[in-house]
């Protein structure tokens, strides 16, 4: 199938969200980029963002509605959890972009060459896929910002990390924080089994070490 590599990158994109709020504690959730600046969203406003955005674009663009009811404090949207802790935002994204991912695997070419309503233009499937996926990506990069404006170690989400060795070309390795999704949750409820991370080595973790 032509476009399998799109439900392939949704199927890793997916799992990789959930990793990202795995790193974060439950007393992060209210903390924003600047305290006193509402237009910066919080944590706990990001994964509301993320199980609402998706479920929307899915829905409305795509045509995809896995029926996520609402069962969140926020009552006007749905594909929230019923208890908006970190954990249960966890489960709730897990539980609802699986079901998403099970319906992208059925479609076929056509069904992605097909057009879409894409807010107020016409495009591809296809191509609203690929603007999710970066949607998607653009978001968890702010919140693994967030994770170092706070101090705390980050694990692989594509490639190396400061925390996992530094630098692609000083050979740092790729480590993740769990090698699943079932061993993740089941790390987290036992209260957090992360893989340990070695560090950069007093490697400097910049291609300009020397400016």
């Amino acid at each position: 199938m032509r476009y399998a590599f799109l439900v392939e990158t949704y199927a890793t994109e997916r799992v990789k969200v959930v990793s990202v709020w795995s790193e974060f504690r439950d007393e992060d959730l209210p903390v924003r980029p600047r305290e006193d600046d509402p237009r910066g969203r919080s944590v706990h406003e990001q994964m509301v963002h993320q199980c609402v955005s998706e479920n929307l674009w899915f829905r409305d663009m795509l045509g995809i509605d896995v029926c996520a009811a609402n069962t969140g404090v926020l009552k006007s949207a749905p594909a929230l959890p019923r208890q908006e802790t970190r954990l249960e935002f966890m489960k709730r994204y897990t539980e609802d972009s699986g079901r998403r991912l099970t319906a992208l695997q059925e479609k076929d070419d056509a069904w992605w060459e097909a057009g879409a309503k894409f807010f107020d233009v016409q495009r591809s499937r296809a191509w609203v896929m690929t603007r999710r996926i970066a949607h998607t990506s653009h978001h968890r990069g702010q919140l693994m910002a967030m994770l170092r404006m706070l101090g705390r170690e980050v694990h692989s989400n594509y490639g190396p990390t400061a925390d996992t060795g530094g630098l692609m070309q000083n050979h740092a390795p790729t480590i993740y924080a769990y090698e699943s999704l079932e061993a993740l949750f089941a790390g987290e409820k036992a209260g957090g089994a992360k893989t340990a991370l070695p560090g950069s080595g007093g490697t400097a973790v910049t291609e300009r070490p020397n400016v």
